[in-house]
């Protein structure tokens, strides 16, 4: 992915993406993370400012990159 950073800021206008249970949630214990709605596959976005087209494109670049 090219237009998403890896931060866990919040309130940016740029387009971010995080790992919460490996990041904002690590202290918790699987059951609490699951507690919490919070998978080992859970990803968060934060979208921000960027064109919707390019964010779109990047999303569908990141996922491709999976298969």
């Amino acid at each position: 992915m090219k237009i998403f950073s890896l931060l866990a800021n919040v309130a940016d206008v740029k387009s971010l993406v995080i790992h919460p249970a490996s990041t904002t949630h690590s202290q918790l214990s699987d059951e609490e993370l699951e507690a919490n709605g919070i998978r080992q596959s859970t990803i968060r976005l934060s979208i921000g400012t960027e064109h919707i087209d390019d964010i779109i494109a990047d999303l569908d670049a990141g996922f491709a990159a999976l298969k």
